[in-house]
């Protein structure tokens, strides 16, 4: 048996996983008054719900090396192989976790691989590893498959305001108010395993336009499905999903997906994401 593992930053929670064929290790999120955990769907409404009451933004740890050694224990006692896709090593530890487990655990029928994605296109990538594994493929072809998939991956994230930014310290005040006044919508993608802006557009119909200007210069690869997410507000997200499928010719039931708190904290409700495999 070879089981798939990813983590919480990829927008699976823990007891959603197993209904996807994966396991998720979780990410800990700590808000100043308590800890909050993505253990099913309901914990994503609550997590940005809170996230603006909060005065502070939560705090991200990486998973423990413990965490991963007892899965990996598991599987070793058990005779199963292992292939682990972490939230990318640009901006947390996870993949470093996972690589410290590995060592300890003295298996090697242990596999881990850098997703460089986050959120939507991690949850694409882990999905991608289910359906080869279903399909009779080894592990090593399914690492070779996903080390070349993740670099023709796009995401692409929109984001409704400045303000979580500015709290996170990314932004100054003064270019957080601007933004405000002026209705600026930022826009970021993963670059180099790393959240990256790439734009701004003044109105979230400006945003949504610009997202599917950039998608329709990359060219997407119609054998890869198109994933599309949103953070809370489920509606703004099958809005965005049902223009974008109806413009574009692509499937009615493209995949849709609750991002949680590793891009959800520094954009707050109403983001809207896409991710995709360019041509």
């Amino acid at each position: 048996m070879l089981r798939i593992i990813t983590d919480t930053g990829g927008d699976v929670t823990y007891l959603g996983a197993p209904e996807i064929g994966m396991e998720a290790v979780e990410l800990a999120v700590q808000f100043e008054e308590f800890p909050y955990d993505y253990r099913n769907d309901t914990d994503f409404t609550v997590f940005y719900e809170t996230l603006e009451k909060s005065k502070k933004l939560p705090t991200t740890s990486q998973p423990t090396p413990a965490q991963y050694l007892d899965i990996f224990e598991d599987a070793k006692e058990k005779g199963d192989e292992v292939l682990v896709l972490t939230i990318s090593a640009g901006i947390s530890g996870t993949y470093q976790s996972a690589m410290i487990a590995q060592e300890m655990s003295d298996y090697d029928r242990i596999s881990v691989v850098d997703s460089r994605h986050a959120t939507v296109s991690q949850r694409m990538l882990a999905d991608h590893a289910v359906t080869l594994r279903d399909a009779g493929k080894s592990r090593a072809e399914i690492v070779a498959e996903l080390e070349e998939l993740r670099e023709q991956v796009v995401l692409l994230v929109l984001l409704p305001t400045l303000k979580f930014l500015q709290k996170g310290g990314r932004v100054p005040m003064a270019t957080a108010v601007l933004g405000e006044m002026l209705n600026m919508k930022p826009f970021v993608t993963m670059q180099d395993g790393k959240v990256t802006p790439i734009g701004k557009a003044r109105g979230l119909d400006a945003g949504k336009r610009a997202l599917c200007d950039q998608f329709a210069a990359d060219g997407h690869d119609p054998a890869y499905p198109v994933y599309f997410g949103y953070t809370y507000n489920r509606e703004t997200g099958e809005t965005f999903r049902q223009e974008t499928c109806a413009k574009y010719g692509l499937a009615a039931d493209s995949p849709l997906c609750s991002v949680g708190g590793v891009i959800g904290t520094y954009g707050g409700p109403n983001c809207i994401a896409i991710a995709y495999k360019k041509k």
